[in-house]
């Protein structure tokens, strides 16, 4: 039998509490940052993630009453690829903007930039932008450098497989970015269909 939604929406910010932290402590050693308002990353027409990691943020649509609304929305804008939750300060140049929820970012939006994949050589490779490398290339050339002799990085195959242990099959689902909020969506309205609104947590909203 399926956990309840409450106990993997649990599990799920606790996996990116940790994360948060490690990121935290890898950008005080290596001084990397993203440029203020930069939202180049989130306009990527490509980018995928899985429905678990945004079923926080579903969660929190339905405690506050916006789930069916925001599914609406998603379900008009099935053409377009950049990310719902993402906001452009402007129309003229979509890459500067901030993500509308933040705190409810899914794991990829937490994990690039900050985290390495491992090569085919075994070696960690620090996965992040054009634009950190252009602008930041000393602190990119050092940053790389200590990673080789040891410095800690979260990976991200490690992540996707403790997130995929909460929930197997919304884990290890990989779909356009709208496409997971949306099943992200479906999965809390489906679950609570035919279950009482969850008592107690009215709060968190």
């Amino acid at each position: 039998m399926n956990m309840s939604i409450e106990r993997r929406v649990k599990l799920v910010e606790e996996l990116f509490n940790k994360l948060d932290l490690e990121i935290s402590e890898f950008q005080n050693n290596s001084q990397l940052h993203c440029l203020t308002g930069c939202g180049n990353c989130c306009t990527n027409p490509t980018m995928e993630a899985s429905p678990l990691e945004f079923l926080p943020w579903a969660f929190y649509l339905f405690l506050n009453g916006q789930a069916e609304i925001t599914l609406k929305t998603l379900n008009s804008k099935e053409t377009q690829p950049i990310c719902h939750i993402y906001s452009p300060l402007n129309l003229v140049d979509s890459t500067m903007g901030r993500c509308s929820n933040y705190k409810y970012r899914g794991l990829i939006c937490r994990l690039f930039g900050y985290a390495a994949t491992n090569d085919k050589y075994g070696k960690q490779r620090l996965v992040t932008c054009k634009i950190i490398k252009e602008n930041q290339p000393d602190l990119y050339q050092d940053t790389t450098e200590a990673i080789n002799n040891g410095l800690y990085i979260p990976i991200f195959t490690d992540y996707y497989m403790q997130l995929s242990q909460i929930d197997f099959n919304m884990g290890n689902v990989f779909t356009p970015i709208n496409k997971a909020l949306k099943l992200a969506i479906e999965e809390v309205l489906q679950y609570y269909a035919y279950r009482p609104f969850p008592g107690g947590l009215e709060k968190i909203a």
